[in-house]
């Protein structure tokens, strides 16, 4: 049972920031895309920011200029960092791991989820 375990979630007042940081066994880690989700109550899950293991991002417009992603191969960990939040940011937030060591196998690791409160 690959887990995903993610800490850094709470209640911030609107402008604030938090880190959200997902570890991940180190075997599922080295060749994954890492990414992080969210979904908002009441909708549906969204890309937030992924990354790749070589390091290349892709980051939400909604999100663009105001969150980072990084990873930290030595400590198996993927972090999100969130400035400037505000109120529609509120979701729970889920770490993803895209694993695909060959070409015809791909599966998904998710974290448990954290919440991520933001009041105006």
């Amino acid at each position: 049972q690959v887990q995903l375990v993610e800490s850094g979630g709470g209640l911030v007042q609107a402008g604030g920031s938090l880190r959200l940081s997902c570890a991940a066994p180190g075997s599922i880690f080295s060749i994954s895309t890492m990414g992080w989700y969210r979904q908002p109550p009441g909708k549906q899950r969204e890309l937030v920011a992924a990354i790749s293991s070589g390091g290349s991002t892709n980051v939400a417009d909604s999100v663009k200029g105001r969150f980072t992603i990084s990873r930290d191969s030595a400590k198996n960990t993927v972090y999100l960092q969130m400035n400037s939040l505000k109120p529609e940011d509120t979701a729970v937030y889920y770490c993803n791991a895209n694993y695909r060591p060959t070409w015809d196998f791909r599966r998904d690791y998710w974290g448990q989820g954290t919440q991520v409160t933001v009041s105006s």
